[in-house]
């Protein structure tokens, strides 16, 4: 039996969303037509699904250029440029598109371009127009919601959570959502739509995972640990199962960063003193901090950055993987273009103030890397106890196209990255002296004034009271915290792990094996 023409070939790709086969059909059909902007837009489309964002845009440009009226592709240039971390490029398309934008699918992606962008409140206007436009649009629904809880409006976004729920209720991602969006009490909780919503669905991952994890975080609301637990486990094996253990992978990972800080530091970085990087383990504290220091009037908060990563893959030359960038990164000998790069990148996001916070967590990976660019930037380190640490990050749902989260599906794999973590914290000690300041996450819960006086003091800041009265901050918060870090200082979330008694003691054990008692932990050098 013949098979079918090249063309119909990928048109059937395409509507499949089988983008590995649709990009490797364009590009053979590319060899008879180089220019077709057909085919630079399937190409380009395809690549971004694909996660390769600065391929796309290479595509897209020639599709746009080509087709100049074409608003859906010039909207997913827009996503293809904030996704390579050229912010300033994906605004300018955005806000070129936007005033003639006319149907939800294409505002949604405006919105995402607007929200990556750490323009909040422009993102929730733009999704509060795709949902006008097309109420039953599931997606729009629940970007839309998220906008909304990011400015703490609470009621609001439940509200379009349930919507996008009437609309698809196979959208399991906001079963998590709504779960996540408030503390859940005997009388109001969702529990038996959680169970209906798993008995019917039991055979879709997506589902497993979301809704088991929404049902994990309202039992243990309720007290119900054990349940709770199982529930967790249930959840992530749905994706632990298919991917296999990250062990290997986190170890070459941590191997590649012990390597470059032995690097030569010869050369001088950028000397300018603007960022301020808040990193360490995720949910660690890291947002609480950032909300506190960007009360400061003299500090705005960035968000969750992925640019000095960027600047350090455009400096190191190309790699498939977060093992090639560490270990490509540590031949690169003029670190004044990176800092610069990343300068030019994020030094808007201070939106006229003299300091900046780059929250991203996972930046610990390049803190080496950071101290050479950037000699006069601040780097601060949050710590938490492991037991906690393992068990927050084993409880969050992190973006499941992350570089950096492999981990978090097993709890033993998550215990012994946590292990590396403090390896290498221990590690800059000797190799970054003076260059990190760990911050207990417990001291900044139970000790707030002294300890944000000590680091405002590390920072070069006067002391500012407005840091202690961070709820009163009303910046967007666009973090997995956003609803939590609202309601102050909670020593609730301080020794958790304890709530969970047995469930978690093959954790405990892996601990000690590696060096660390839970019992006696203390975050202090």
């Amino acid at each position: 039996m013949q098979s079918p023409p090249l063309a119909q070939q990928l048109a059937r790709a395409f509507d499949a969303g089988d983008w590995p086969t649709a990009y490797q059909l364009a590009g053979m059909a590319a060899r008879s037509a180089p220019e077709d902007p057909a085919l630079h837009m399937v190409a380009g489309i395809a690549a971004l699904d694909l996660g390769h964002a600065a391929l796309a845009v290479a595509h897209l440009e020639r599709s746009c250029r080509a087709w100049p009226h074409r608003l859906d592709l010039r909207g997913q240039l827009a996503r293809a440029l904030i996704e390579s971390h050229r912010t300033a490029d994906a605004v300018r398309v955005a806000d070129d598109v936007l005033p003639h934008a006319g149907d939800a699918a294409l505002l949604s992606t405006l919105g995402t371009v607007y929200s990556k962008a750490s323009d909040h409140t422009r993102a929730a206007e733009v999704f509060g127009r795709a949902v006008a436009l097309d109420p039953y649009d599931a997606n729009a629904r629940f970007n839309y919601a998220t906008s909304l809880m990011y400015f703490g409006h609470l009621d609001e976004a439940e509200a379009q959570y349930d919507a996008c729920l009437a609309a698809d209720p196979a959208y399991a991602r906001a079963h998590l959502a709504l779960a996540q969006l408030r503390t859940q009490t005997p009388e109001r909780n969702h529990l038996p739509r959680l169970q209906a919503a798993l008995d019917a669905r039991r055979d879709e991952p997506d589902a497993v995972l979301h809704v088991n994890l929404a049902m994990a975080k309202e039992l243990e609301d309720l007290g119900e640990f054990p349940a709770a637990f199982e529930h967790l486990v249930q959840g992530k094996r749905a994706v632990s199962s298919r991917r296999g253990s990250s062990q290997a992978a986190d170890r070459a990972a941590f191997e590649a960063v012990h390597a470059s800080l032995a690097m030569d530091a010869a050369e001088t970085g950028d000397p300018d003193e603007s960022p301020i990087f808040v990193l360490g383990m995720p949910r660690t504290g890291t947002t609480l901090l950032d909300r506190m220091l960007s009360s400061h009037p003299d500090v705005a908060s960035a968000g969750e950055l992925g640019d000095f990563a960027t600047a350090l893959q455009r400096a190191a030359g190309p790699g498939h993987s977060l093992v090639d960038l560490l270990r490509n990164a540590a031949r690169i000998r003029d670190w004044a273009s990176v800092g610069r790069d990343y300068l030019a990148s994020t030094r808007h996001l201070a939106n006229g103030r003299p300091r900046f916070v780059d929250k991203m967590p996972h930046n610990f990976l390049y803190a080496g890397f950071i101290a050479r660019a950037l000699p006069n930037a601040r780097i601060v380190c949050l710590r938490r106890h492991p037991m906690d640490t393992s068990l927050s990050n084993f409880r969050q749902l992190f973006a499941l196209e992350s570089p950096y989260h492999d981990y978090s599906f097993d709890l033993m794999d998550t215990g012994h990255y946590v292990l590396e973590f403090e390896r290498l914290v221990a590690a800059w000690r000797d190799a970054l002296p003076g260059r990190v300041f760990e911050l207990p996450y417990e001291a900044l819960v139970d000790m707030p004034e002294p300890t944000l006086r000590r680091l405002l003091e590390f920072c070069g800041l006067e002391w500012s009271p407005r840091c202690l009265e961070f709820t009163d901050n009303s910046a967007p918060v666009a973090t997995a915290s956003a609803a939590q870090v609202r309601s102050g200082l909670d020593r609730r979330y301080v020794d958790r792990w304890k709530r969970y008694g047995s469930a978690l003691d093959p954790l405990r054990e892996l601990l000690r094996e590696g060096g660390i008692d839970p019992e006696t932990w203390t975050a202090t050098p």
